[in-house]
């Protein structure tokens, strides 16, 4: 005979029905009647204490009520994470209505309050659980005061006693053994009660504190767990929160880069194409130089390009250097041959920069010239200084630009250009000020700090 394995789909689905509450707490309550079966005999238990306490109830109602104070019991453990309050009531009722229907004998069904009072403690808050306890352990104490004081001739207060059940065979003789000859025929109880109703609360009391503190850790257990996976996905948010700043850091300097390096040089190229234009028919070599300068200008902003991309990896000449302020010069030869008059001024004596700090003031000094070709009109000069101190460089760039254009450029310079010569000087803790001038053209001013905590 051939075993064939399971689907994998039926058992992935076992699995997932084991994995349930519902069903694993079925499994305990089905367990504590297995177990309680062959090890208290509670059917035998049941007919023998009706046979030696007679009382105002048949031994087949004794039975039911037995059962189903059992089956309440059993309904709690199977319910007890989903109503663990409710469902510890419950078990305490059934285990009260177990204990006087037997006589104080235990069952292993009666756990099922202990198992309560974990699920209470591990569940619910600390000042119910505690509450729970102390509610459970006045009962217990009750009952044993009061079983010591009233009697084992009331039933429902007995004796605190331990009571085992067992087969002898045949009973003795009437007047020679511990049953009657009229008992039951093979079962002989042997009780031996308790000298101090406190032996039996000491006890009792014990368990139900260890259940409480098995629950009460089992809660601090779950709550430390849940503490470190709130703080692991707070982590792992600020993580992609950081990664995602970065990269959009990243984007908007790469798009900054872009935008000074091609508007730049297409400000440069339209120049020199609309002069070439005009000089095409009269002045022909003038369209021949206006036309090397374009090539030499389109070359060289598609260098800066390749350099600004060389960032994302997509090219492989990334080593040439940065442009700084040690190639302004040639930057102003370029926009001298457009036709733009620049004049330079340095003051205080030039330094070496930081990378960051000296690719920035090349950039906006660059970005403010490409404003002033755009928008300064006609015949507009434009004048740069550039000062360098201890702990700062400052960086000043205006115009002459022509007044009656002035309205068109105020609705131009609020671009990219200036938002992106903004974010380059903040991004190193400067300050950028750009704003029309009283007697007409426009000002630049920025300051770019060298020393880390000067801005």
């Amino acid at each position: 005979m051939v075993m064939t394995k399971p689907p994998p789909l039926l058992l992935a689905a076992a699995r997932a029905w084991a994995r349930r509450p519902l069903f694993q707490d079925a499994a305990l309550a089905v367990g504590l009647l297995v177990v309680c079966v062959p090890v208290n005999n509670p059917v035998a238990m049941l007919r023998t204490i009706s046979a030696l306490d007679a009382g105002p109830l048949s031994r087949a109602a004794v039975a039911w009520a037995w059962w189903i104070a059992t089956a309440f019991a059993l309904a709690g453990v199977a319910l007890r994470r989903t109503w663990p309050l409710p469902m510890l009531g419950v078990c305490t009722l059934a285990v009260a209505a177990h204990l006087a229907l037997l006589s104080a004998v235990p069952t292993t069904v009666d756990l099922s309050s202990v198992v309560l009072l974990a699920t209470v403690a591990t569940h619910c808050a600390r000042r119910i659980s505690v509450g729970a306890l102390a509610a459970m352990s006045a009962l217990v104490m009750l009952w044993c005061l009061a079983g010591a004081r009233v009697g084992s001739q009331v039933r429902g207060l007995p004796t605190f006693s331990v009571e085992v059940v067992h087969h002898v065979g045949p009973p003795p003789a009437a007047g020679n053994g511990s049953v009657p000859a009229n008992g039951p025929v093979g079962d002989v109880v042997d009780r031996t009660e308790s000298t101090s109703p406190w032996s039996g609360v000491a006890l009792l009391g014990s368990v139900l504190l260890a259940a409480w503190a098995i629950g009460s850790g089992a809660r601090s257990r779950r709550k430390y767990l849940h503490e470190l996976h709130a703080r692991a996905q707070d982590l792992e948010r600020e993580r992609d929160q950081r990664a995602a700043l970065a990269v959009a850091a990243e984007r908007g300097r790469i798009s900054r880069e872009l935008h000074d390096v091609v508007a730049h040089g297409l400000a440069l190229i339209v120049i020199q194409a609309q002069g070439a234009e005009a000089a095409l028919d009269h002045r022909p070599d003038n369209t021949r130089a206006a036309l090397r300068t374009i090539v030499t200008t389109g070359r060289d902003s598609l260098a800066d390009m390749r350099r600004s991309l060389a960032a994302l990896g997509r090219v492989e000449d990334a080593w040439h250097p940065q442009p700084g302020l040690a190639q302004l010069p040639a930057l102003l030869d370029r926009v001298r041959e457009t036709g733009t008059p620049v004049r330079l001024r340095i003051e205080g004596t030039p330094a070496a920069l930081p990378s960051a700090v000296d690719l920035s003031a090349y950039r906006v000094v660059q970005e403010a010239l490409t404003n002033v070709m755009k928008h300064a009109g006609t015949g507009a000069s434009a004048d740069i200084v550039v000062c360098y101190s201890e702990n700062e460089v400052a960086l000043e760039v205006c115009d002459d630009g022509v007044a009656a254009q002035q309205p068109i450029r105020l609705r131009t310079t609020t671009g990219n250009g200036l938002r992106g010569m903004d974010g380059r000087v903040k991004l190193l803790g400067g300050e950028l000020t750009a704003r029309p001038r009283p007697d007409g053209g426009f000002l630049v001013r920025a300051r770019l700090p060298v020393r880390e905590g000067n801005a």
